[in-house]
């Protein structure tokens, strides 16, 4: 069993691309696809879930406990990152769907493949990983704030609160009380200890599923989009060209030790597509303007993050 999971773990990054591919060529050969839009919320409910069961309940805390990386994670991604993003929304054209698409995506910061990609580029993805919890909670709380405060009055017709509650109780609530409970029931008894094993098997084909559903869902709408497409793809790569040496600077600033100073660089440039996917389409008119927007994103992103696990140790090596 543990062969079989380091195995999934050690080819994640190939199994991730390869869904991509597939997923992207049945959407263009197989009409109909987009019905797959349904399965998007329990595919990230399952995700998150066997995501927050690695996080041991012991180790939870390691993130409060390490306080300066709690506090750089935090205010690379909640500040510098929303500093970030208003100067280069501002090279967007006056047009608020696009706005909200672009700020739904890169305000968010990732809390799944981001571990995968920050144990690539040397970092401390265990520490990452711990904080992962927290991470989903803070952005789901601040996400409405930062909408009100970059959309104004057009906040209030686009971005509604019942989505969020949604969003909170059931990607979020739900999936990690439900962790903890497992996690429990492993530790008092062996049928939960089975369990668990077999469970421990699920983040790599989980995340798979969750690229899978939402590509095939989502590309036979981006030639219907294929104008905002474009003009977003400029920003998105300015954002992972810039974030990750933010993200790299705050580190240096709060003195952290190299490999938690690569997990910084690695979260401010990682966003959380997939996660407020169910969000962008909640939105009244969202389709098919806002899925494109997204998910153009993830695929900027992980070609992006291809070059992270090169680039980033090389710029923080001690």
């Amino acid at each position: 069993m543990q062969k079989l999971r380091e195995f999934l773990e050690n080819r994640q990054i190939s199994v991730y691309f390869a869904t991509v591919v597939l997923a992207a060529a049945i959407a263009m050969f197989v009409p109909g696809t987009t019905v797959l839009g349904a399965g998007v919320n329990p595919a990230i409910a399952l995700m998150l879930f066997v995501t927050f069961l690695q996080v041991p309940l012991v180790d939870l805390g390691r993130a409060f406990i390490c306080a300066k990386f709690f506090a750089a994670l935090l205010i690379t991604n909640f500040v510098m990152v929303p500093l970030l993003v208003a100067l280069l929304v501002q090279f967007l054209p006056p047009d608020p769907m696009v706005f909200l698409g672009v700020l739904l995506v890169l305000l968010t910061p990732c809390i799944d493949y981001v571990v995968a990609f920050s144990h690539l580029g040397r970092a401390n993805a265990r520490l990452l990983l711990a904080a992962t919890p927290a991470l989903l909670i803070v952005q789901m709380l601040l996400l409405p704030i930062y909408l009100g405060l970059f959309l104004g009055k057009d906040a209030t017709s686009l971005v509604q609160l019942g989505p969020f509650v949604h969003a909170f109780v059931w990607l979020i609530a739900v999936p990690l009380v439900l962790a903890g409970l497992v996690q429990f029931w492993a530790i008092r008894t062996r049928a939960g200890e089975w369990v668990f094993t077999r469970l421990g098997l699920l983040p790599v084909p989980a995340t798979a599923l969750v690229l899978f559903v939402v590509i095939a869902a989502v590309v036979p709408q981006l030639q219907s989009a294929i104008n905002v497409v474009l003009q977003v793809i400029p920003i998105y790569i300015a954002f992972a060209a810039i974030a990750p040496f933010l993200g790299w600077l705050v580190g240096r600033l709060f003195r952290l030790d190299v490999p938690a100073g690569r997990a910084i660089a690695f979260s401010a440039g990682t966003r959380n597509s997939l996660v407020v996917l169910p969000l962008a389409l909640a939105v009244p008119g969202a389709i098919p303007v806002l899925p494109a927007i997204v998910v153009t994103q993830t695929l900027v992103e992980l070609i992006s993050e291809l070059i992270y696990i090169r680039l980033i140790p090389k710029l923080t090596q001690s």
